[in-house]
C-alpha cells in the first residue's frame, strides 16, 4: 500500500462515514423536533444573526445562513467536483460520459414528470424538481456499506452519475428557482465573475484571491433573486485548474531532490541535520505544491469540511419534521405522494430506461462486470433525495406549510430507496 494515495478500501471507508455521519444528523433533528426541546428547536433557526464591517452589515436568520451560505461552500466543492470529472475524469470524454449523461437525464425527466401527475394544477405544482434530486454524500454511503459485494465499475457510474445529476440540479436552481432579479445586484456579481475570470487568466494562484473575489461574487448573487448558492459553482468555474510543473518535470525534479537527500544522510543519524537535507525537503514541498492545480487544493480543503460540518449542520437545520397525525396526513397528500413515487418508482425507471437506450442505441457501452439488477439497484439508491430535495423544497416551497409536507415525503423516499436499493444489490 503506498501512503498517501487512497485506495478503494480507504475511499469507501471514507464514504460509509459520511453517509453514516449524514443519517446521525438527520435522526437527531427528528428526535429533537419530536420533543420538548421542538419549539427552541425552531427558535434556534428563526434566530437572527448578523455579520457586520464597519458600517455595512448583513442580517440572516440562521437557517438562511445555512441554506445561502454554508451551502453556497457546498455547491462551491460540486463545481470543483464537476470540473474535475469534464476535465479528467468520468466526463471527460464523450464515450466515458454518454452513460452517466443518459441514466442522470431519465433520473431527472421521469421524477420530474411523476411529480406533475399528481401536482400540476395544485398548489405544490412548483415543487417538480424535487424528486430530481439525488444526495451523492449519501447514496454513495450506502453503496460503500456494501464494501467489495458491489464492484468497482458500478460504484465509479454511481459516482459519475450523481457529477451529471449534479450539473442537472444546478441548471434547475438557477433557470427555474429565481425569484424577482435585481439587475443591479446581478451586474455586481457578474462584474467579480469577470474579475475572476480575469485572476485566472492573469496566472494568479493563491487561494486568497479567489477566497475575496468569491465572496464580493457570492453577495452579488445573494441580492439579485438568483439563488447565492450558483456562485459557489460559477466560482468553481473560475480556479485554475493548471499546475505549475507538469508531470513528467514533477517526477524528475523530485528524483534528483531524493538522490540529494539520500547521499547527504549521515550514516546511522536518526533526525535531518544537514543543510543538504533540509533544503532538500523545502524544496520537494515547494515542488509538491507546484505540482498540485488550486483547483484540486480547494478540493482537498473543503471535503472533509463538507462531509463533517457543512452537510450535518444542513440536515439539523432541515431534516426536523415534526411526527404525528399530521405527518400521516401528508403522506397522502399529493405533495407527499409525487415526492415519494417520483423518487422510489422514477429515479430507478429513468435510470434504467435512458441507460438501456444508450446502450441498445450504441450511443454508450454497458459496464464491464455489471448487471442490469446491479444497474437497477443503483438507481434505487439514485433515490435517496434527501439534502438536495429538501434544499431545491426550500427554494420551491419556503416558509410555507407546503414545505413540511414535502419534508415527509423525501424522508420516506429515501428510507425507502435506501433499503430498496440494498436489498437489491445484496440478492445473488
Amino acid at each position: 500500500m503506498t501512503a498517501g494515495i487512497p485506495t478503494s478500501s480507504q475511499t469507501d471507508n471514507e464514504g460509509r462515514y459520511g453517509g453514516i455521519v449524514l443519517g446521525l444528523a438527520a435522526i437527531a433533528a427528528l428526535i429533537v423536533a419530536n420533543s420538548p426541546l421542538g419549539p427552541h428547536y425552531e427558535a434556534l433557526l428563526r434566530t437572527t444573526g448578523e455579520v457586520r464591517v464597519g458600517s455595512i452589515g448583513l442580517s440572516k436568520t440562521v437557517d438562511h445562513w445555512i441554506n445561502d451560505g454554508l451551502m453556497a461552500l457546498f455547491f462551491l466543492l460540486v463545481g470543483l467536483e464537476i470540473k474535475r470529472e469534464t476535465l479528467v475524469g468520468e466526463l471527460a470524454s464523450f464515450r466515458k460520459a454518454a452513460l452517466p449523461i443518459a441514466a442522470a437525464l431519465g433520473g431527472m425527466i421521469v421524477p420530474a414528470g411523476l411529480y406533475v401527475l399528481f401536482n400540476h394544477a395544485g398548489p405544490g405544482a412548483s415543487g417538480w424538481g424535487i424528486p430530481m434530486a439525488t444526495d451523492i454524500a449519501f447514496a454513495l454511503g450506502v453503496l460503500a456499506l456494501l464494501g467489495d459485494r458491489v464492484p468497482t465499475p458500478l460504484k465509479v457510474f454511481l459516482a459519475a452519475l450523481a457529477i451529471a445529476d449534479d450539473i442537472g440540479a444546478v441548471l434547475v436552481i438557477a433557470f427555474f428557482y429565481t425569484e424577482q432579479i435585481s439587475w443591479i445586484s446581478l451586474g455586481v456579481g457578474g462584474f467579480f465573475f469577470m474579475a475572476l475570470i480575469a485572476a485566472n487568466r492573469a496566472g494568479a494562484r493563491h487561494p486568497l484571491v479567489y477566497a475575496i473575489l468569491g465572496v464580493g461574487l457570492w453577495l452579488g448573487f445573494l441580492h439579485s433573486g438568483i439563488h447565492a448558492t450558483v456562485a459557489g459553482v460559477l466560482l468553481a468555474m473560475t480556479i485554475p485548474a493548471r499546475q505549475r510543473i507538469n508531470n513528467r518535470a514533477f517526477l524528475a525534479r523530485t528524483e534528483k531532490i531524493l538522490d540529494e537527500f539520500r547521499y547527504a544522510e549521515e550514516p546511522g543519524e536518526a533526525t535531518i541535520d544537514s543543510a543538504t537535507e533540509k533544503a532538500a525537503l523545502h524544496l520537494l514541498a515547494d515542488d509538491c505544491a507546484r505540482a498540485e492545480s488550486p483547483m484540486l487544493r480547494f478540493e482537498h480543503a473543503l471535503a472533509p469540511w463538507n462531509k463533517h460540518i457543512i452537510m450535518p449542520i444542513f440536515a439539523l437545520a432541515n431534516a426536523g419534521v415534526v411526527l404525528g397525525a399530521g405527518a400521516v396526513r401528508a403522506l397522502v397528500d399529493p405533495i407527499s405522494l409525487g415526492v415519494i413515487c417520483g423518487l422510489v418508482l422514477g429515479k430507478p425507471i429513468g435510470i434504467v430506461l435512458f441507460s438501456w437506450l444508450a446502450t441498445r442505441s450504441r450511443v454508450a457501452a454497458m459496464l464491464d462486470g455489471v448487471s442490469w439488477r446491479q444497474v437497477v439497484g443503483v438507481g434505487m439508491l439514485g433515490g435517496i433525495g434527501f439534502t438536495m430535495s429538501l434544499f431545491i423544497a426550500n427554494l420551491a416551497f419556503g416558509d410555507a406549510p407546503l414545505l413540511e409536507t414535502a419534508k415527509v415525503g423525501i424522508l420516506v423516499a429515501s428510507v425507502v430507496s435506501g433499503v430498496a436499493g440494498v436489498i437489491v444489490l445484496l440478492r445473488k
